[in-house]
């Protein structure tokens, strides 16, 4: 089973201004990362806008990434959908486009219902079924559903779940997860803002969004951290939370789409029904750029 080690962006979908898939664009953005220090790609997470994009529009972008990708690089694709059937089926179709591991989000539209049982009995039917491996995805700012350490053990035993991508940005909760997780369970962080905490206790996998923008600076706080420079992680994760504060929280995908545009890839538009930026919110992320550094000679 694939061992996740380093940096995965969670990659963004740039769109036209009518709304379509600018394909060109996100292929540009692939080719630009496969010259930067990342382990793999993930398309259709959430920072992908992957529920406005069509079942056509998924697969040809999980294509596009596996044909693009340099060579040794993981490919994830999220294939989470409220019911289990549809998300074996979109694994399965990712699988024979190139993915290698699926990243499935808890359902949650029925969200009272999702009790513990109700998780084990989704996750195991997906992964019973599945042609490649799965990792739980935990997001509860989206879901609003927090996967419970139970849930972790029980799937953990199975041996097509091969971990999971927890983003609930708490890191007592992450170290409880990743020490109490089977051999084969791989625990993976997924904001930046907790990637040097996350390191310390052991995790060596990352999927934050800021390593779209940024994924050279999100690489050097691992590599500096596996080489002792704990200083030198320390001090750059201090000038890489603001700006990761402000371009997923504060501004959410269109903060980190403009940001990665600063950066020299192509974030394009969003998708209707998120809105562009103004003005006064690019000078603010320009700014905070600027602050810590990321932005400009030297970056």
């Amino acid at each position: 089973m694939t061992e996740f080690h380093g940096i995965i962006p969670p990659i963004i979908t740039p769109f036209k201004e009518n709304g379509d898939v600018d394909y060109d664009a996100f292929v540009h953005n692939i080719e630009k990362w496969n010259n930067d220090q990342l382990a793999g790609y993930l398309v259709l997470g959430s920072n992908s806008e992957a529920p406005f994009l069509s079942r056509e529009e998924k697969l040809k972008l999980i294509e596009l990434t596996a044909s693009n990708a340099k060579a040794g690089r993981t490919i994830l694709a999220g294939t989470g959908l409220e019911s289990a059937r549809e998300t074996v089926r979109l694994t399965n179709d990712a699988a024979k486009r190139g993915a290698q591991a699926a990243l499935v989000l808890t359902p949650s539209y029925y969200i009272d219902q999702m009790d513990d049982p109700a998780l084990i009995q989704y996750f195991k039917e997906v992964a019973d079924h599945a042609d490649i491996p799965i990792l739980i995805y935990n997001v509860p700012k989206f879901t609003h559903l927090n996967v419970s350490i139970n849930v972790a053990k029980a799937l953990g035993e199975h041996p097509n779940v091969a971990g999971m991508k927890d983003s609930s940005g708490n890191v007592e909760q992450l170290s409880v997860f990743f020490k109490s997780a089977s051999e084969n369970f791989q625990v993976i962080v997924g904001t930046a803002g907790a990637l040097l905490p996350a390191l310390k206790i052991g995790i060596r996998g990352a999927i934050p969004a800021l390593a779209n923008a940024a994924p050279n600076h999100c690489a050097h706080v691992q590599r500096f951290f596996e080489e002792g420079l704990i200083q030198r992680a320390e001090e750059l994760q201090q000038r890489l939370t603001p700006v990761n504060t402000a371009v997923t929280a504060t501004y959410g995908v269109t903060g980190l789409k403009y940001a990665s545009t600063l950066m020299g890839y192509h974030g394009g538009f969003v998708r209707n029904p998120l809105r562009e930026l103004n003005e006064k919110a690019k000078n603010d992320i320009r700014r905070i750029l600027g602050e810590a550094g990321v932005l400009g000679p030297g970056s």
